[in-house]
């Protein structure tokens, strides 16, 4: 996947804004409002969690001539969305922004997040292989410690962000991290990088 540099000036006196030629997928009108304020780009709401079939028709037409990223926050409601445009269309890419950067005034979502925020997502894009899988388990899962452990959460949160896989239960990172062949060592080096 090539990873263009994207130059960008974020200023609140002389916004430029940054030109992405991909199409983003964000979940609402308060996400569209957010990144038009920064970026120069196609950017299509879901309308909440509930895709509308147009909207995955208009998608999966674009993603013939366009990069597809989607952008959603970083909650349960923003994976069901993942989830349901990954299975109807093919070779999207993912772009997350960690949770913890996403939290306003109690609030989770891509809007309470920051510009910089979003251009470092769009600078780390994930597609997941579905035909070419790693072979990581729930039992190596549980060895790493990333499940059935009192840092587990936490040792989620970093790989996560290591490898840029956004927000996710077990079973989550499990799938997103064998679609990306990410293997056990990696990850124990991760950890131990962090963890001395």
């Amino acid at each position: 996947m090539d990873h263009e540099k994207r130059s960008h000036v974020v200023s609140r006196e002389t916004m430029t804004k940054t030109t992405i030629r991909e199409v983003i997928v964000v979940e609402g009108r308060t996400d569209v409002v957010f990144l038009e304020s920064f970026l120069d780009a196609e950017i299509v709401s879901t309308n909440g969690s509930d895709v509308p079939r147009e909207t995955i028709d208009y998608l999966s037409a674009l993603s013939k001539t366009k990069k597809i990223i989607v952008l959603t926050d970083p909650d349960s409601p923003g994976k069901r969305i993942r989830d349901i445009l990954d299975k109807e269309i093919p070779n999207l890419f993912h772009a997350f922004v960690p949770k913890s950067k996403a939290i306003k005034k109690h609030k989770v979502g891509i809007a309470e997040s920051s510009p910089e925020e979003v251009l470092k997502a769009l600078e780390h894009l994930v597609t997941f292989d579905k035909d070419s899988l790693g072979n990581l388990t729930m039992e190596d899962l549980f060895e790493l410690e990333l499940v059935g452990h009192e840092d587990s959460f936490k040792n989620r949160e970093i790989i996560s962000q290591k490898f840029h896989l956004g927000f996710g239960n077990g079973k989550t990172i499990l799938k997103r991290l064998n679609c990306l062949k990410i293997t056990g060592q990696q990850i124990a080096e991760t950890l131990k990088e962090i963890k001395p």
